[in-house]
């Protein structure tokens, strides 16, 4: 059975480029796929052609639609509320992190400045999603 992916929602070439750095460095061995708005991201969770991600990771300060609108676009769905949605982002406004949590974020992280730091993260993030945590399959109970 293939391995899930993971769905890096980020509009930030430069974000992408040290997201994806950082899970190769970390040896996850998921696939990241990345959505550069919230509008692709939708398009990619509604695909009948490609696998559910086993883990969203949303940036919040996104074109067309954002990360909120996003967030509360998942959580409404039958099938894809069960995703952990991990909100990763720049913004440490207390305001952001209420509204996130709220509208069904499973955890909320400020991206760091610095590279190292930024790996370190990753490699926990990693951890923690794709090996510890026991998530649901998806597809309301029968």
């Amino acid at each position: 059975m293939a391995v899930a992916p993971i769905l890096l929602v980020e509009d930030n070439p430069d974000d992408v480029e040290l997201t994806l750095r950082a899970f190769r460095r970390s040896r996850v061995a998921n696939d990241v796929v990345v959505a550069r708005d919230g509008v692709e991201a939708m398009e990619r969770l509604l695909s009948q052609t490609q696998p559910r991600p086993a883990l969203i990771l949303l940036d919040l300060k996104l074109p067309r639609v954002d990360g909120f609108e996003l967030l509360r676009w998942i959580r409404e769905d039958e099938v894809l509320r069960v995703l952990p949605v991990v909100i990763l982002t720049s913004s440490k406004e207390e305001r952001d992190i209420v509204q996130s949590y709220t509208l069904g974020a499973n955890s909320y992280i400020v991206k760091p400045v610095d590279f190292e730091k930024f790996n370190e993260v990753v490699d926990q993030l990693g951890m923690y999603w794709m090996l510890l945590n026991q998530g649901a399959t998806g597809g309301p109970p029968a």
